[in-house]
């Protein structure tokens, strides 16, 4: 089949949106089909939105291919005849964020008419699309509940698992994400103060901006914790990461009302590792159940650090929960077989 794949990017910001992409159109061509990648630039600053919404509907790619398979938002507003969604998340400052600290869109009458005018438009493109898939039931009930559209959880694998093994289960925890205020890798190094035990955390990552770094490292040192916290900033090779999860205690992913599980999660189970989150952490608590493939603990730095001295304590137990990981993930059928079966259904 010729397939037109189409998303928006920020330029040099890399991230699981980037990486759905890749590795979608990675995973189609080695299965015969013929892809065409539309990468666009978005910049998702609210008073240039309507303006870059409107000039992406007015890109016609109908005369091309037969299925068209749109991301991130608002690539879906590119017009097909045979377009199918797998969408990942709203532009929330829009939707569930609005009227939460996260807000980005004022307001104010000129705000509310922005926010009207998203809705608007993501509706218009959700009646064009022959399918539409969430990569969460998170995702999928904000779908419902926002725009009253129905869609089918198609979750993410990883592009090659079979890279990622378990070889020890060593003394430090790991949080590999984009650093980030809203991943909240500061509730992961608050939890280093309450520890009973001599366990370690590394969190490495490239940061979203240098304020949030330079907040880590301060509340390290002014935890007294530098002993026993690395941060790692930066984009890390590929090879690094999987060295660092297979030789963890445990990964820590506790992000605020995460869109999806996280790959992160996925690497961390993939290395037949625990993964410690929060009940506040959104479509994360789809994969991790607590007590069987990892702690779902409140969010609070002193439940992490009970969750981390745990399994400090206890290595069977680490081990058990990172073997029932790889069960979770056959469970929930994640798998790229599936994915192109449903999008090109």
């Amino acid at each position: 089949m010729r397939v037109v794949l189409a998303s928006t990017f920020v330029p040099f910001v890399d991230g699981g949106a980037g990486f759905i992409v890749d590795w979608l159109e990675q995973m189609l061509v080695r299965h015969g089909h013929e892809v065409e990648t539309l990468r666009i630039p978005f910049d998702s600053h609210y008073p240039e939105l309507l303006d870059q919404m409107l000039a992406l509907r007015l890109l016609d790619v109908s005369g091309h291919g037969e299925r068209l398979i749109a991301i991130r938002t608002p690539s879906y507003l590119l017009r097909h005849p045979a377009k199918v969604l797998w969408f990942i998340h709203h532009h929330r400052g829009a939707y569930d964020m609005w009227g939460t600290p996260y807000q980005d869109i004022p307001d104010t009458p000129p705000g509310r008419r922005i926010r009207e005018a998203i809705v608007s438009a993501d509706n218009l493109a959700f009646s064009e699309a022959r399918a539409v898939f969430a990569n969460s039931g998170v995702v999928r009930d904000r779908l419902r509940r926002f725009n009253g559209v129905d869609a089918e959880v198609l979750y993410p694998p990883l592009i090659d698992p079979g890279r990622y093994r378990a070889a020890a289960y060593g003394d430090y925890a790991l949080y590999v994400s984009r650093l980030a205020a809203h991943k909240r890798q500061h509730l992961a190094i608050e939890a280093m103060r309450h520890t009973r035990t001599a366990v370690r955390l590394i969190v490495a990552g490239a940061p979203e901006n240098e304020d949030y770094l330079r907040r880590l490292e301060t509340l390290v040192e002014k935890l007294g914790v530098r002993d026993r916290v690395e941060i790692r900033a930066g984009w890390m090779p590929e090879r690094e990461k999987m060295e660092l999860f297979s030789n963890c205690l445990a990964a820590i992913y506790a992000p605020f009302d995460e869109d999806s599980y996280g790959y992160p999660s996925l690497e961390a189970h993939h290395s037949g590792k625990a993964v410690i989150t929060t009940s506040d952490a959104g479509g994360t608590l789809e994969l991790v159940r607590d007590g069987d493939n990892g702690f779902v603990t409140d969010p609070s730095p002193r439940s992490i650090a009970a969750a981390l001295d745990r399994l400090y304590r206890d290595r069977a137990l680490a081990r058990r929960m990172g073997e029932a990981g790889v069960q979770r993930m056959e469970e929930l059928g994640i798998s790229w077989d599936r994915v192109l079966a449903r999008l090109l259904a």
